[in-house]
């Protein structure tokens, strides 16, 4: 119980006495029974709350209390909830607030479903689409499918379709279900090697095998695959030494070897069963074009950093994204990031988002950021100036000094200078942000 005299005159609205009342005993009719997990043990936890306050907010919580088969108790057990979970979902009811992280914002997901909270089932959803990366987006597209999100179901499929590789390389991939795992295959928009495809379905086979307890071996890889998503692989678009690389699996039968030996004698057309048709995901070499000399740890900043620099290049190009400084690891900017034709002022590409800070290679150092890669790439033509503008809401980041004005990368020459822009925040041709752009030819 609060220990406060006279709590209620020093709370002038609504919102902060009904906050002051989250999980506090006062007034409190009745308690929810949770379990709390952390890395050793579980053990259970109570959260006070107040039925009229619940009720208010969920028309589920409304009945539980309300309705004709009304709950009574006042200690109920809710199995299908952990303490984090609830105790955000309770917060939002009681302030409108959530704060929500990695480890929480599938359980807060599953409760705002549950009990029909749907302007908090919109937060988890924008919350898990500025998060979406190829590392995570097989961990949320279940979840999304699950609870008929088609928005974030549709972002998942885009962050795959664009970054197949690194999607299906997550230790995610490995774990997900034979049904998802198939509508993965059967896509013609990925963009991927299909050896390198080939790999991680394989992988997938195995880590199968082995929750079985069997023996890892081709022909129980193939059958725990089934013929469908294995004869989805397009084993013919690979090269020669690719395919080598397939047959030591040992996952071919007799038929299809001597099939597969013709197909690339060029005595047969295309294998019987299996595609020769490349996926229509554009595959290509992405480049980085480096504008610095050095890297290092920026002076104490704002949380607000604006920064913008003119380029230009001699060549119609293709830019996927760019890389941009950020912190110290695992730290999470919000980014706003805008590349428009200084010709007519006009937009080119955007991206907005919250994105980790990772450890980057950069020469023969490194930086700490994050790569920023557009949902739709955007064409470039040859000596038409552009300029990049970027927000970042975040603290002391990396900057790069020694800045070159031009940049001979692959046969692109990139050209850089001053933005016009009264808050660049010192960003030039010289100094600060925008590390690497990443192309590809158009």
């Amino acid at each position: 119980m609060s220990e406060e005299v006279n709590w209620q005159t020093i709370r002038p609205t609504i919102r902060e006495r009904t906050k002051f009342m989250l999980n506090n005993v006062l007034f409190s009719d009745v308690k929810c029974v949770v379990r709390k997990s952390d890395s050793e043990s579980e053990s259970k936890e109570v959260i006070s709350a107040h039925k009229f306050v619940l009720s208010i907010g969920s028309p589920v919580f409304e009945a539980m209390f309300y309705g004709e088969l009304a709950e009574t108790r006042d200690s109920i057990e809710l199995p299908d909830c952990d303490y984090e979970s609830l105790l955000e979902l309770f917060r939002y009811l009681y302030s409108d607030e959530v704060n929500m992280n990695g480890s929480n914002v599938m359980g807060v997901l599953y409760l705002a479903k549950k009990y029909m909270v749907p302007s908090l089932v919109e937060k988890c959803t924008e919350y898990l689409q500025d998060h979406l990366d190829p590392s995570n987006v097989f961990n949320i597209l279940p979840m999304a499918e699950k609870y008929e999100e088609k928005n974030l179901v549709d972002r998942c499929w885009k962050v795959i379709d664009k970054q197949t590789e690194a999607a299906v390389k997550s230790d995610a991939f490995a774990t997900i279900e034979s049904s998802l795992l198939k509508s993965v295959v059967v896509r013609d928009t990925l963009t991927i090697k299909e050896v390198s495809l080939f790999q991680a379905v394989d992988l997938w086979a195995t880590k199968q095998c082995e929750k079985q307890g069997a023996a890892v071996n081709g022909k129980l890889k193939r059958r725990i695959l089934g013929e469908e998503i294995f004869k989805a692989i397009r084993f013919p678009v690979m090269k020669q030494e690719e395919f080598a690389v397939v047959l030591d699996m040992g996952i071919f039968t007799k038929g299809e070897l001597i099939t597969f030996f013709q197909f690339f004698s060029s005595t047969l057309v295309t294998p019987v069963g299996f595609s020769n048709t490349r996926r229509s995901g554009i595959c290509v070499d992405i480049y980085s074009c480096g504008r610095f000399t050095s890297v290092s740890m920026s002076e104490p900043t704002g949380n607000h950093y604006h920064g913008s620099v003119v380029f230009s290049v001699d060549k119609d190009i293709t830019l996927h994204g760019l890389s941009l400084f950020g912190g110290e690891i695992c730290r999470a900017d919000r980014v706003e990031l805008l590349v428009k034709n200084i010709s007519n002022n006009s937009a080119v590409v955007s991206k907005t988002g919250t994105f980790p800070s990772k450890r980057l290679q950069y020469e023969d150092s490194y930086y700490y950021g994050y790569k920023v890669l557009f949902d739709s790439a955007a064409n470039l033509k040859k000596n038409a100036k552009y300029e990049i503008e970027a927000h970042i809401y975040g603290s002391r980041s990396w900057r790069g000094v020694g800045g070159f004005k031009t940049v001979l990368q692959s046969g692109v020459t990139f050209t850089f200078s001053n933005s016009d822009s009264q808050n660049s925040n010192g960003t030039n041709e010289n100094e600060e942000q925008f590390p690497e752009f990443l192309f590809s030819f158009s």
